[in-house]
């Protein structure tokens, strides 16, 4: 280096595994989170980046990048990971995931982040966030769609927001439904398994939570006054529920973008049952811009696509909580 040029400064990248997350990140850390975050994104002070999603060709895997920038908290950075639907038989979850954050006033690499236990937290609390500002204030009964690793974590966040005296399951694989009961048993729930045309006509509150690529819950078996939320479509091609269900409801979503390319919406907008003027994005009712709910008969819907922001804010939330306790590790690099 020659005399008189800059040093460079040391670049102490803080990591978190996995391992670490359980004891980090509370549900109610990842629903402030998610929350705040949702406002943000409303309010254009936090925006997320297109999304690049894709079959790889091998293991049946899909992989991807969801990124975004919140000029308020300064949160860079991406997800990287997807689905490995074989990944159950190995003892691995599915899904896997991988948070990398950067500094926004130079772009060096600041933390990296285990993301698997993080997207299920994060996932959930976004479902609790719709049930809290969107679901009836009387809701009773909770339908569950779908018994995944991620269905447990759904019920625990749904169940934080309304007093459910009851839930109703249905799975795709019956053989797999002992999840969401030994789940409902955990909460003092009672627990029914149901036909979906049953589960529609029981529940105040509806979550799908699969990786269907067809439509399961149709828009006659939809109550008047239910609240619906979609969280299992983030890829172009799944579907949950039936497209004439949201020309029904009143749509709500994370990102409008992403709703009508990747999330629930995308079989309505393509149907011509619903246009993307039909659908607000959630941060506007957390802001006050939009009434949400406006009586007790409406369906509401909401399409959790998920977006990277998200992740960027349950990520830097956990690196903080990790530095507090001393038990990140950080190198040089």
């Amino acid at each position: 280096m020659a005399d008189g040029a800059p040093k460079l400064e040391a670049n102490l990248v803080t990591i978190v595994p996995e391992a670490e997350i359980a004891g980090l990140m509370t549900p109610q850390d990842a629903y402030d989170a998610v929350e705040a975050t949702f406002a943000a994104m409303n309010s254009g002070a936090a925006y997320n980046f297109p999304v690049i999603r894709e079959a790889i060709g091998h293991a049946d895997a899909l992989y991807g990048f969801k990124s975004g920038f919140d000029k308020d908290g300064l949160s860079l950075g991406l997800k990287s990971g997807g689905y490995w639907p074989g990944n159950e038989n190995r003892g691995l979850t599915n899904h896997q995931s991988t948070v990398v954050l950067f500094d926004a006033d130079t772009g060096r690499v600041k933390a990296l982040v285990g993301g698997n236990l993080l997207t299920a937290l994060r996932t959930a609390a976004a479902s609790a966030v719709s049930i809290n500002h969107l679901a009836r204030k009387d809701a009773k009964v909770l339908g569950m769609i779908g018994a995944g690793h991620q269905s447990a974590f759904q019920m625990r966040a749904a169940a934080t927001q309304r007093d459910f005296e009851k839930v109703v399951g249905w799975n795709f694989h019956p053989e797999m439904i002992g999840r969401l009961e030994e789940t409902a048993r955990d909460l003092g729930l009672p627990f029914e398994q149901v036909s979906l045309e049953e589960l529609g006509a029981q529940s105040d509150v509806i979550i799908s939570i699969t990786s269907s690529h067809q439509a399961g819950l149709m828009a006659d078996w939809a109550k008047p006054g239910t609240h619906i939320a979609c969280m299992g479509t983030d890829t172009k091609g799944k579907q949950e529920v039936d497209p004439a269900l949201l020309a029904k409801a009143t749509v709500f979503t994370d990102e409008i973008a992403q709703s009508i390319t990747i999330g629930e919406a995308q079989h309505a907008i393509a149907s011509g049952l619903i246009n993307e003027t039909d659908i607000t994005e959630i941060g506007a009712v957390i802001n006050g811009a939009h009434p949400g709910r406006q009586n007790d008969q409406e369906i509401t819907l909401f399409d959790g696509t998920g977006v990277g922001l998200q992740d960027l804010a349950v990520a830097s939330k956990v690196v903080e909580l990790a530095l507090e306790r001393g038990v990140a590790t950080q190198v040089n690099f």
